[in-house]
């Protein structure tokens, strides 16, 4: 069981890679190798399935590798042309054996929801396809093919089971392949789900998962191998490259390996950064610095991502800046050992503030001149990238972003949200793992009430309710789409609720425009949620 990393439109290099791994597996003496769906075009391939020659260059790689089959044969994801009605298009696991593709599995299910756009591109399967190997019947399935077990959900979303129908034309060992992305707990919800299926059939299942990341998609592994009694014979690490070696009629039980929550999410968040950089062609990163817990946190990961002599943080205090968050962003910095420089902006804002005074007469300072310091931070954060190359991170994480607490082509600017995703209640447990066995992030950045500092005395809770209290509210919204009404059934102050709802709403032009996040929710900002800019919000 190949659990690898592989890189969307690489076609070669998905194919070297699973080459690698074969041959590793021969020298095992393995019998079998499996490989991640769509492991050869990388997952999701989106729109470069229309570009021409593109499909036609993942055949060529599948017969390639399937002349280098000889004593172990393999299960490979890959694109199938149609030729026959309905899209052009199948995804596809393609069964190599004695040199040659033997027989080629279409996938049935089709996820349309939440970042999969799957019924866009392929056709579905319409038929129940085993393949026989050495004495066994293989029922061999596509990822979404495995989750719509109706002893499991209790609304399943299809009209159909493929891995029943499998059982029920004689299938003796189950495999599936997939490209499962990464949510918080969703590892143990699908560990559960593959057992329901073993204690079910009476029978051993497979299960091999992508690891990596692609965009905003991460990929965790974490993939298993039960036997028919439900015992766990092998667990892939998550986000690491594994070889798997199992024999499916074992019998021992490792148990299953259930991991810590905020370990994995900062885990999660490192694959992410790392895997966004290196497959965009950047070596090195830059962020700003502020003293706060936000930038705290992504400088760490940052770090760990990519080596702490490749990230720089930028300190830019202003008059309004407190001295602290200054001291506290040098002290991050040298407990990473990161890089670390002090570029004031103070001279700027008041440029800027000569140049519009014109303009601006007899009018209040207000909110544009507060961003005004935001975007002249993310003016010197590009500079810095366009100088020197570096991949410019924002900061800004879910509860901000989702309530436009955050300036567009200022702090918003940057080629990566490392923690779009991540609750501000969220970071603060990202910061104590961080702070587990040593202080790396200064304890005072972990205490101090959060403030932009884009005025005197300017604190978040000013114009936000408290963190406990909003992502309490922004999870019911955004990713159980409650009704103002229902939220306010859960406990919550109505006046809140319709303010936090307005907010969610009122700036949704604003994530429009915002870096692409990396997925760690249920439901992300980005491909996952496509709201209307233009509306009128009134049911």
């Amino acid at each position: 069981m190949a659990q690898i990393n592989t890189t969307v439109g690489d076609i070669r290099g998905n194919r070297d890679r699973v080459l690698q791994e074969l041959e590793k597996a021969q020298k095992m003496g393995a019998d079998l190798a499996l490989f991640p769906e769509l492991c050869l075009t990388g997952y999701p391939p989106r729109d470069l399935l229309g570009v021409h020659g593109f499909v036609e260059s993942n055949v060529r790689a599948l017969n390639e590798i399937a002349t280098r089959v000889d004593r172990v044969a393999a299960i490979i994801g890959f694109v199938d042309r149609n030729r026959t009605q309905g899209k052009a298009l199948y995804n596809a696991a393609a069964f190599l054996c004695d040199g040659k593709v033997q027989a080629v599995i279409h996938k049935t299910l089709l996820p349309t929801y939440d970042v999969f756009d799957e019924d866009r591109y392929f056709e579905r399967s319409r038929e129940t396809v085993l393949v026989p190997f050495r004495g066994r019947n293989l029922g061999i399935s596509i990822c979404e093919d495995c989750w719509n077990d109706e002893d499991f959900w209790s609304k399943p979303l299809y009209h159909t089971d493929p891995v029943r129908n499998q059982v029920e034309r004689g299938a003796n060992l189950l495999i599936n392949i997939s490209a499962s992305p990464y949510e918080m707990d969703k590892a143990d919800l699908r560990c559960q789900m593959l057992l329901s299926h073993v204690r079910k059939h009476r029978l051993p299942l497979l299960y091999l998962n992508l690891v990596g990341g692609n965009d905003d998609l991460l990929f965790d592994g974490n993939s298993l191998a039960l036997n028919r009694n439900g015992g766990v014979l092998a667990q892939g690490k998550s986000f690491r490259e594994e070889l798997l070696v199992v024999d499916p009629d074992a019998e021992e039980d490792h148990g299953y390996r259930k991991e810590d929550a905020t370990e994995n999410l900062f885990k999660a968040l490192v694959t992410g950064t790392r895997d966004y950089a290196c497959k965009c062609g950047f070596k090195s990163a830059v962020l700003g610095l502020s003293g706060g817990i936000d930038s705290s946190v992504t400088a760490c990961i940052a770090a760990d991502a990519l080596g702490s002599g490749n990230v720089l943080g930028v300190s830019m205090p202003s008059v309004y800046s407190a001295q602290e968050s200054h001291d506290d962003a040098r002290a991050l910095a040298n407990n990473l050992g990161i890089g670390f420089q002090a570029i004031p902006i103070q001279p700027a804002f008041e440029e800027y503030r000569r140049s519009l005074a014109k303009a601006f007469a007899g009018l209040p300072e207000d909110t544009a001149e507060e961003n005004l310091q935001a975007r002249i931070r993310g003016t010197i954060l590009m500079a810095l990238s366009n100088k020197f190359g570096h991949l410019v991170l924002s900061t800004g994480n879910k509860s901000e972003l989702a309530v436009g607490y955050c300036t567009l082509y200022g702090d918003m600017a940057g080629g990566l949200g490392v923690i779009s995703d991540v609750p501000k209640t969220t970071v603060y447990k990202l910061a104590r793992y961080i702070n587990r066995e040593r202080e790396v992030i200064p304890e005072n950045s972990v205490r101090r009430a959060p403030s932009a500092e884009l005025r005197p005395n300017q604190r978040d809770q000013d114009t936000l309710p408290a963190y406990e209290v909003l992502d309490g509210i922004l999870e019911l919204v955004i990713e159980e789409q409650l009704s103002v009404e229902e939220i306010v059934r859960r406990g919550y102050e109505e006046s809140v609720v319709r303010e936090v709802v307005r907010m969610v709403y009122r700036n949704e032009y604003k994530r429009r425009q915002a870096a692409p996040g990396l997925k760690v929710t249920p439901r992300a900002f980005g491909t996952g949620r496509r709201m209307p800019i233009a509306m009128r919000l009134n049911y």
